[in-house]
């Protein structure tokens, strides 16, 4: 057994370990289990939140993005994602609280009184919420692989992770995933800080240096385009991930255990400060295009791993795949969290409302390993297919935040039948635009060209709220009419 197998090992055992421990003086009931009774302070949050959202894609999707994109990864620095839930996170948070609501779905179902609509929301959850814990898998995968130098199996290692996972969320919910994600931040931080600061004084003499050979090397390459991944591009990618992020049901869960609204004002004030590391992470994938420069294609999310085995003792490489296992794992319980609550609460209660919240919790558990189980075969069965679902799930979480900003208004212009629609008619709209390949430039090949660089996402949403108006002043108009009929037939 090398180093680096037993640091990953040594790690993932601690992991499990805080995972299990931590429903230590916790009487598991469903609240409890699976929001901490609302009881989570601003540090916690801090990790909870930036370990859902920091995964795999720092350590995989970020450097192969500045290694394959060059300038144009600077989108995953998006301010607007933190003001977004600044101003809505706190309402949403209030609202839930005074109803005991546990779940996206319950919010959705109770702002508009509407069991249906919770259904519905449910629905497009969960099926959101599976690929992308197949898309952290997958990563887990490449990640051992990597880290181990092909001598762990990969498919060996997401079987034991993954059965890890299931036991802590059984039995610690999502206290195991909070302190999970403790340790997952210090590990990350100081690999990613010493690896964005060692590579480019290691092979260039500093950060400028590194900068400058770039430059030299691919004139252009740190600059946005003219066309295709122009500024325009820049701006609707950075709107639809801003809107989308906290539509996931994970996230939107997740801020539900906050012990205040102020706790989660000051998450999202504090979170950029976090985002200051994927600085490093483009240091690191700059840094590989220079010294490894023929990746192709998938490859290129390798781009870390390759400049870290180049460079550094077996040891160390394990440290760093340490890192990226739990930032591949932690994401996963929080998924399997959230997913198995909506099954058990949103879907199995909507068809048999009579189950007992006692049944409720027990369900609720029962359904973590066949979430798992699901993840599984399609981690190992689902293709490559997966990836352009999970583009396709991002789009389809997007589609529930009209809905959610006018339900937040103090006189909601939105009726059940409209916010329906809409997410209905968004997502069908995502589905058609995904299996057909389309883009705003093949949509609209006339147009000028800042708007065929625009994100497709933008025409999905823009059908979704202008369905979900019209049909509302519609049925609005109805229900008033109806009420007026009733009162002069009553009189």
């Amino acid at each position: 057994m090398n180093s680096a197998i037993l640091i990953i090992i040594v790690t993932f055992l601690v992991a499990f370990y805080l995972g299990i421990r931590a429903r230590k003086g916790q009487e598991m009931q469903l609240e409890q289990w699976a929001v901490a009774n609302r009881n989570f302070g601003s540090l916690i949050m801090f990790v909870l939140m930036a370990g859902e959202m920091f995964s795999t894609f720092v350590f995989l999707g970020a450097s192969g993005g500045a290694y394959r994109m060059g300038g144009p990864a600077i989108y995953i620095f998006c301010a607007l994602t933190y003001i977004v839930p600044y101003w809505i996170l706190p309402p949403i948070w209030r609202y839930a609280k005074k109803h005991n609501l546990l779940t996206q779905s319950d919010f959705f179902a109770k702002k508009y009184n509407s069991k249906a609509l919770g259904l519905l929301v449910a629905t497009v959850g969960v099926v959101s919420m599976i690929p992308y814990i197949v898309l952290q898998l997958k990563g887990f995968q490449i990640i051992v692989s990597e880290a181990s130098y092909g001598r762990i199996s990969p498919n060996l290692a997401v079987w034991i992770g993954m059965i890890a996972v299931t036991i802590f969320v059984y039995v610690s919910g999502i206290h195991g995933s909070a302190w999970t994600s403790v340790l997952k931040d210090i590990l990350m931080l100081v690999v990613i800080l010493f690896l964005g600061i060692y590579l480019p004084y290691h092979y260039y003499g500093g950060i400028k240096p590194m900068f400058e050979t770039l430059d030299a090397t691919k004139p252009g390459f740190l600059l946005l385009p003219n066309e295709g991944l122009s500024i325009s591009w820049y701006i609707s990618t950075c709107l639809i991930i801003a809107l989308g992020q906290y539509m996931w049901p994970h996230c939107f869960g997740a801020s539900l255990s906050s012990k205040d609204e102020g706790t989660l004002r000051k998450n999202a004030a504090i979170l950029p400060i976090y985002q200051i590391i994927l600085v490093f992470i483009l240091f690191i994938g700059f840094t590989a295009l220079l010294q490894i420069p023929n990746l192709k294609g998938a490859d290129t999310d390798l781009a870390l791993f390759k400049i870290a085995k180049a460079t550094f003792d077996p040891w160390f490489v394990g440290v760093i795949g340490a890192a990226g296992l739990l930032a591949a794992l932690m994401p996963c319980s929080m998924l399997l969290l959230t997913a198995s609550t909506i099954l058990s609460k949103n879907i199995y209660k909507a068809i048999k409302p009579n189950t007992t919240n006692e049944q409720l919790a027990r369900l609720t558990r029962i359904f973590v390993p066949i979430v798992a189980l699901i993840s599984l075969f399609f981690t190992f069965y689902g293709g490559n297919t997966m990836i352009a679902l999970l583009i396709m799930a991002y789009s389809f979480v997007l589609q529930l935040f009209p809905a959610l900003f006018f339900s937040l208004w103090k006189k909601n212009p939105v009726t059940k039948l409209g916010a329906s629609a809409g997410i209905i008619a968004g997502v069908a709209t995502v589905a058609y635009v995904t299996i057909t390949d389309m883009t705003m430039g093949t949509l609209f090949p006339n147009f000028p060209q800042f708007i065929k660089d625009l994100d497709i996402g933008i025409v999905a949403i823009t059908i979704n709220t202008v369905v979900m108006l019209l049909v509302s002043v519609v049925t609005s108009k109805a229900r008033v009419r109806a009420y007026i009929e009733k009162r002069v037939t009553f009189e």
